[in-house]
């Protein structure tokens, strides 16, 4: 089986700093405890300590966009700095000196970048399935990638869908294999009872 990243995106302010010759944005790129409605399919939470594992040994890149050849930051340089806190996956970046590192720049100064995003690969998640509409909380992630974004979407949530059918299909089993035990332990009894008339 191939696992594929997802992505989530969060509408924050990321703000801009300048201090030391640093062009630095920060901002959040995740949330706990926020339900997230995904396109209408289910709702998702992200757990805190989500990222915990992860954090202490990737080297996650920044990029503007998602894409890999517009690198803004890195974890293993000290260009990207990312931290759990109470609220969620805290970012900062400081911006190169480079046409993305202005241009992320100048678009943060006129409130025309409104978001972070991260890629993730879930590594453990819950589904709760007992409500209207299916609900997927995420417990830990292998982080790969943060990015600052213009329009904050819900990819890859056809990934998550076949999570959720996976779970749907394993809790069938499970119901199955218990109503076969009680059917067993049923049939065994009536043989017991009869006979001992």
């Amino acid at each position: 089986m191939t696992i594929k990243t997802e992505t989530r995106s969060v509408t924050l302010p990321v703000q801009y700093r300048a201090a030391d010759n640093k062009n630095t944005v920060a901002g959040y790129a995740a949330t706990f405890g926020d339900t997230a409605d995904i396109g209408g399919h289910f709702r998702e939470v992200i757990a805190p300590g989500a990222f915990s594992q992860s954090l202490k040994t990737a080297d996650v890149r920044a990029y503007y966009g998602h894409d890999r050849q517009r690198l803004l930051g890195r974890t293993s340089a000290g260009t990207l700095r990312l931290n759990e806190d109470a609220k969620g996956l805290a970012v900062e970046i400081d911006l190169p000196d480079t046409t993305d590192g202005r241009d992320v720049r100048e678009l943060i100064a006129r409130g025309d970048i409104t978001g972070m995003s991260f890629g993730f690969i879930v590594t453990h998640d819950e589904w709760d399935m007992t409500g209207n509409i299916d609900t997927r909380t995420i417990h830990q992630v292998e982080l790969l990638e943060v990015s600052v974004v213009s329009e904050p979407a819900y990819e890859g949530t056809s990934i998550a869908l076949r999570s959720r059918d996976e779970a749907r299909k394993e809790k069938r089993q499970q119901n199955f294999n218990a109503a076969g035990l009680r059917l067993r332990m049923k049939a065994h009894l009536d043989l017991r009872v009869r006979s001992k008339a």
